[in-house]
């Protein structure tokens, strides 16, 4: 058996043993968490702990989101493209080869990221002054 088979056979090994491992990571992680929800449920009861604390301790803690999200992704993505297409229709920049086509990625991705952010701020202020109206409607 050769070198180069066994790099084969060793680079599907891998590739295949990787989801693997983060499934096997993920379920000790849940049940990692799962045991330590348990150990604080018996403390809670063996100390009788009153309600608002339990309230405080066992409520589940949801990550902030953000509603702009896909906007920003939409925004980066649409950015990108166009700087691709801009890229394509300049057939006298062939001479700088890949670099010119990723700098053009980039400068449109970040006219993208630019036109979320004035979106995202224009939005937000809409919203605001929304909810400033309707607080001042209801004090009435």
């Amino acid at each position: 058996m050769d070198l180069k088979d066994l790099a084969g056979v060793f680079a599907i090994v891998l590739s295949l043993s990787i989801p693997i491992a983060a499934v096997v990571g993920s379920c000790i992680v849940s049940i990692k968490n799962k045991l330590r929800e348990t150990e604080l449920r018996k403390a809670i009861i063996e100390n009788h702990v009153d309600a608002e604390s339990i309230k405080l301790l066992i409520e589940e803690r949801q990550p902030k989101s953000n509603k702009f999200t896909m906007l920003r992704w939409g925004c980066v993505l649409v950015g990108g493209g166009l700087g691709a297409g801009l890229k394509m229709m300049m057939p006298w920049l062939e001479y700088f080869g890949p670099v010119a086509f990723g700098v053009f990625i980039a400068f449109g991705m970040g006219i993208g990221m630019l036109a979320a952010f004035i979106i995202e701020n224009r939005m937000q202020k809409k919203e605001n002054s929304d909810l400033r109206d309707t607080d001042e409607t209801s004090q009435e």
